[in-house]
């Protein structure tokens, strides 16, 4: 058998797996917990305590703290949100874009950690963009399925 059977039906038993909706909405849930924790701890981590040091950072870069509100309204409310499954697409994509921003503006160094940062910024970006595309799934608040979420 060659490597690219292999493969092949490798994939076609994930397809089959992924196909049985207990484990599809699992699945689904699983990855917008994974997905939604980063936001959600960050944000609370910047309330309190860290709010002050949270706009320092902010301003070394010469971007203002008064934006820090919105910040954390993002991260704690956008990732409630993609948890939840609630306006799942929408929710996915600012924060996308809220990573891919503050890659660009953060975490631009040349440092090897920031380089790390960096990726780690693009990688949750395309994550959350695969939310846009393919929505919160079925045990969400929007309660899509593939099926309506292709024919949009």
């Amino acid at each position: 058998m060659s490597t690219t059977n292999i493969f092949k039906q490798l994939n076609s038993s994930i397809v089959r797996l992924v196909s049985i909706p207990a484990i599809n909405a699992s699945l689904g849930i699983a990855a917008r917990l994974l997905a939604s924790a980063i936001f959600i701890s960050a944000g609370f981590s910047k309330l309190g305590a860290g709010y002050a040091g949270t706009q320092a950072y902010m301003a070394s870069v010469g971007v203002s703290g008064a934006l820090l509100p919105l910040v954390i309204m993002l991260e704690i409310g956008g990732g409630l949100a993609l948890l939840l499954g609630f306006q799942a697409r929408l929710a996915a994509f600012a924060l996308a874009v809220f990573c891919i921003v503050s890659a660009l503006l953060f975490h631009s160094g040349a440092d090897q950690m920031q380089q790390i940062m960096f990726m780690k910024n693009l990688t949750m970006a395309g994550g959350l963009l695969a939310f846009t595309v393919f929505g919160a799934g079925r045990l969400s608040l929007d309660g899509e399925t593939q099926t309506q979420s292709s024919q949009r």
